[in-house]
């Protein structure tokens, strides 16, 4: 498997979740001296001309980062995970979406992970300039900023045996 395909879990210092790479930018971490591994993946590893390494699974970073707030990024990818690739006002998957503004930008609407939902074209079009009340368009659920440690649970299926201990705490 290449190195590029193999994801895995940053750790903290504090063995709190931070993000997901891949192996390639881990493997730089544990040999760049930033990172420990914590746990490898079964069956894998990466050889050198004199040595043979396992691929890191979990790794932790070995000083402490300040990470302000452990918001998900607010971006067209996170959105379309977040509402599953599915219109949030009919439901269905098997079309192309869009993004769309539940308060449209033209009446004050900011670009926020409360006011951005997937949308397919025909009820795009159909909302149009208005608020989902008006048009008569209730969302399937209602939109909001998910959790960091939810959205790695939810969105990188199936999560790895090793990581489930610093997910799936409390």
């Amino acid at each position: 498997m290449p190195l590029r395909k193999s994801k895995v879990l940053v750790l903290s210092a504090s063995y709190e979740p931070l993000s997901i790479c891949d192996a390639k930018n881990a493997v730089l971490l544990v040999f760049g001296g930033k990172a420990v591994t914590v746990a490898h993946h079964p069956g894998l590893s990466i050889s050198t001309v004199s040595e043979k390494f396992p691929l890191p699974s979990v790794v932790r970073l070995t000083v402490f980062v300040h990470i302000r707030f452990r918001a998900v990024s607010l971006n067209r990818k996170n959105i379309f995970l977040r509402d599953g690739f599915r219109c949030q006002y009919c439901g269905r998957k098997d079309v192309p979406l869009t993004i769309d503004h539940v308060m449209p930008k033209s009446r004050g609407g900011e670009d926020t992970w409360e006011n951005l939902i997937t949308a397919c074209r025909p009820c795009n079009t159909s909302k149009g300039n208005r608020t989902p009340a008006e048009a008569g368009m209730a969302p399937l659920k209602e939109p909001g900023s998910p959790s960091r440690i939810t959205f790695f649970r939810e969105h990188y299926l199936p999560v790895a045996e090793s990581w489930k201990p610093y997910l799936y705490l409390a």
